[in-house]
């Protein structure tokens, strides 16, 4: 088998994504575009799936911020053993429902061996709020920012080398939005306000952090989705996020000004840095963010996949990027193949495009003749094992 190569998988959240849009429902798509990459970074809430988690060394769990960070050549990413987990619990979260979190965390200490601790609470309740904006798409808001950043420094002072956050949001059990998110339909309402969380912290602290929200338990519904079942077989979501967080890559920040920063070389292979970067996956009506476009400017191959509809419309055609069209994340694993092993996508398609004519003429300007479609990639490092 040929070298990894480095593969972003990007599933905004909140958006209603048809695949990725619940609780770990992505993680079947990131199994196999790891095994067809070698080597897949993408964000946490791709692999969450509450009580349910898969542990894949080939799959690197990136906060949001840290991800579009690192497309954008601002952090490379260097692969540890294990991180020790410091807790964050909101102040605001019921006595009860702590404890809960508490043994959750207790059991991956003792059945998985985890790295967990220390604990803290916030000094006051964090005050989260949801809301949708006016395309459906989901948002929040955290009312106190500082006294999140405060537990967060105090962990750190303490040894913790990752971030898990539980913070209490609003119940709202009888509300239409939750009915149809249930039956397989609709925005997942708390997405908005995690990324909120997961962000702030990461770009304050500049460690691995992800979120998992505290609620109060549903009541049983016979007729539940499938895509909704892994969110109601405990009372915490925090599994999930502590089994991810405890083998993050830690987050090394590059130097500022033209490049990407220091030579690879002299970070040691086991490094993946941003220049390494071989592909990137993401559904096609959600290519606005940062990483997406990040990846576009610097000439990655951009592969988009048709099958995972969501609330957006903002593809290649409206943004003006060039993209390499997949029917489904099985085909988008088949074209990531194709380009770790040295393939032309469109070697695999018929008709095959006429091969670019260059005129013996200098151009007018001075300047270059066209560009190939994807910049050349000899004179990067090679690949990093995963």
């Amino acid at each position: 088998m040929s070298r990894p190569l480095p593969t972003l998988l990007v599933i905004p959240t909140g958006i209603g994504c048809a695949i990725g849009g619940y609780a770990g429902d992505g993680l079947p798509a990131a199994r196999l575009l790891a095994a067809a990459s070698g080597c897949l970074i993408t964000h946490p809430n791709a692999l969450n799936a509450a009580s349910l988690y898969w542990s894949d060394p080939r799959i690197h769990y990136v906060e949001g911020w840290a991800l579009n960070r690192f497309a954008a050549g601002d952090l490379a990413l260097a692969p540890v053993a294990s991180q020790r987990v410091g807790l964050l619990l909101d102040a605001g979260i019921e006595e009860e429902l702590r404890l809960r979190h508490l043994q959750a965390a207790e059991a991956c200490r003792a059945s998985l061996g985890l790295s967990i601790g220390p604990v803290i609470s916030t000094d006051v309740p964090l005050e989260v709020s949801l809301s949708l904006g006016p395309s459906g798409v989901s948002s929040g808001r955290i009312g106190r920012p500082d006294a999140l950043i405060r537990a967060g420094e105090r962990l750190r002072q303490a040894g913790a080398t990752a971030i898990a956050v539980v913070a209490r949001f609003p119940d709202d059990p009888g509300s239409e939005a939750l009915a149809s998110y249930r039956q397989g339909s609709g925005v997942d309402a708390l997405a908005g306000a995690e990324a909120v969380i997961s962000h702030l912290l990461s770009r304050q602290l500049g460690l691995p952090c992800a979120h998992a929200p505290a609620l109060a338990p549903l009541a049983l519904d016979p007729g539940l989705n499938p895509l909704a079942a892994a969110e109601e077989l405990g009372h915490t979501f925090l599994p999930c996020v502590l089994v991810g967080l405890s083998r993050a890559p830690d987050l090394i920040s590059l130097s500022s000004g033209p490049g990407l920063g220091p030579d690879p070389g002299l970070l040691g292979e086991a490094v993946i840095h941003p220049s390494r970067i071989g592909a990137v996956v993401a559904p096609a009506g959600a290519l606005g963010g940062e990483a997406v476009l990040a990846c576009a400017e610097r000439g990655i191959p951009l592969i988009v996949v048709e099958g995972n509809p969501c609330l957006l419309q903002v593809s290649a055609e409206h943004l003006g990027l060039r993209a390499i069209a997949a029917a489904s994340y099985a085909e988008a694993a088949g074209l990531v193949l194709a380009l770790r092993e040295g393939l032309q996508p469109a070697a695999l398609r018929r008709p095959l495009p006429p091969m670019e004519q260059l005129s013996a003429d200098r151009p007018s300007d001075g300047g270059s003749a066209s560009p190939a479609p994807w910049p050349r990639r000899d004179d990067r490092p090679p690949h990093p094992p995963c």
